[in-house]
């Protein structure tokens, strides 16, 4: 009989062990060196560029999202310029999913779309003026890589001029 339950206790922790999928993504930014991720103040949107490495999946998608502080002009009816207030945007972007490379690395180049239009008011005076975002400052971009949907990395770098 306790050979019995020995067989069964092991047969069982076998088949445990053996139906478990595999499910961690190994997709990651490499950091360090020349193919380390590097973002760049364009104006009004944000370029990212480096190198991700280890992937496995069937797609990866990588997407970028900055903060900044946004120049605003604000146009009167008449075609009139004046200084509005500055007030905080975000931007995105990303690659769509892309399949993934036989050597399972991929060099990166994405740009955020511009800013979101902003509402005339509280940037204008009022709901007559027409905001104009004419750059953003941003100081930081998060870079998310994401294999058949799901998150592999995140890094967070200093966006340059």
């Amino acid at each position: 009989m306790k050979r019995i339950i020995i067989i069964l206790v092991a047969v069982l922790g076998l088949l445990g062990f053996i139906s478990t999928p595999a499910v961690a993504q190994s997709g990651h930014f490499i950091e360090g060196g020349g193919n380390a991720p590097q973002c760049v103040d364009i104006g009004t949107q944000v370029l990212c560029t480096g190198k991700v490495a280890g992937l496995g999946g069937t797609t990866f998608e990588i997407t970028v999202e900055a903060t900044g502080i946004a120049e605003v002009v604000c146009i009167n009816p008449g075609g009139n310029r004046a200084p509005g207030q500055d007030t905080e945007v975000t931007v995105s972007g990303t690659t769509t999913p892309l399949p993934t490379p036989r050597n399972g690395q991929f060099r990166f180049s994405i740009t955020s779309d511009d800013p979101e239009p902003l509402p005339p008011t509280p940037t204008c005076p009022n709901n007559q003026w027409t905001p104009d975002i004419v750059d953003v400052a941003f100081t930081q971009a998060t870079l998310t890589l994401l294999e058949d949907g799901v998150v592999s990395d995140v890094v967070t770098v200093p966006v340059g001029s």
